[in-house]
């Protein structure tokens, strides 16, 4: 029986030190891609939705870093300039500010873009970041269920505000951040809005889907423009965005190292909007700093077609 314990000791102790030894390995295969250009951003500048925290906020930071100017849109001010002045510590870039935009409120967004063109006379990245994931039911001010109504319509509206100043701009960027989620997501139309039903996390994974639409969409629309449009998944990140998530925030501890940190998800993000061989690249999809897999709904000319007209029927606007 001492034999037996002994060897089981001894295996463990074995184990314990192979996964000790491997953890850096592991460790920096989680971290995934990497961003390696160099590229300064001297004179450019770039709107980052959702920058007071996670992978927004890294975003926020690395471009700054670059030299840009960078607008933080957030929807709590507090909390955007404390981010801003934080940033501006850090890099040592005084142009990084913060400008209130609810995603959740087309009044917001409209006044939010109405005070940048009024504000700013260029724009050069569009980084539409902000997101909600697996929230309880409810609706934004217009009345759109939540997450479709935060990661899609918001987005889809401050795009189309900014988008004269981003061709005036050209050569620019925008950036839509999806998810791996995508692949389980279907648009609703007969239930654009989950009235009739409500899954969380079919919901979130519809309103990544569009996001890859939207780009989709938005890029074959942008041709010989000068303005390309990416959509990108971040990874799985140690973010706020799981809040709502009650299973995940209970096994965090567990789960920490298995999980990127801000910096790690933010990579993609910015290798989308700075990297030179990306200059003339548009509609497509990139995860750990390389193109990826979409899914067919993803892939779907039709349904990005029918999502497109309906966006701008429920908005009120005019896009062709």
């Amino acid at each position: 029986m001492l034999v037996f314990l002994g060897s089981v000791l001894a295996l463990s102790i074995s184990f314990l030190l192979l996964v000790v030894m491997a953890a850096p390995c592991i460790r920096k295969y989680i971290a995934g891609g990497v961003c390696k250009s160099t590229v300064k951003l001297i004179g450019k500048v770039a709107v980052i939705t959702g920058a007071n925290t996670g992978i927004g906020k890294e975003t926020a930071k690395d471009l700054a870093q670059r030299g840009a100017r960078v607008i933080l849109a957030c929807r709590d001010m507090a909390k955007g300039e404390a981010a801003a002045c934080e940033i501006q510590t850090t890099t040592g870039n005084q142009h990084v500010i913060a400008k209130k935009l609810d995603l959740a409120d087309s009044k917001s967004i409209r006044e939010f873009a109405e005070n940048f063109l009024r504000d700013e006379k260029e724009l050069h990245i569009l980084i539409n970041n902000a997101g909600v994931m697996m929230c309880p039911y409810s609706k934004t001010a217009d009345g759109f269920e939540i997450q479709l109504g935060i990661n899609h319509f918001g987005h889809f509206l401050l795009t189309f505000l900014l988008l004269e100043r981003l061709k005036q701009s050209a050569p620019a960027r925008i950036i839509n951040v999806s998810s791996l989620a995508h692949r389980a997501g279907k648009i609703r139309f007969h239930d654009l809005q989950s009235e009739k039903s409500y899954n969380r996390g079919l919901a979130y994974c519809q309103s990544k889907l569009a996001n890859i639409l939207f780009t989709r969409e938005l890029a074959k629309r942008l041709q010989g423009t000068g303005v390309t449009v990416n959509a990108l998944h971040p990874g799985s990140v140690r973010t706020e965005l799981t809040r709502h998530i009650t299973i995940i925030n209970s096994l965090w501890s567990m789960i920490h190292f298995f999980l990127k940190t801000p910096q790690e998800g933010a990579q993609t993000s910015v290798y989308c909007a700075v990297a030179e061989e990306l200059q003339s690249v548009s509609g497509k999809y990139f995860s750990d700093c390389k193109p990826a897999y979409v899914s067919a709904e993803g892939r779907n000319e039709e349904t990005a077609i029918q999502l497109w007209k309906v966006s701008c029927e429920l908005l009120g606007i005019t896009w062709d």
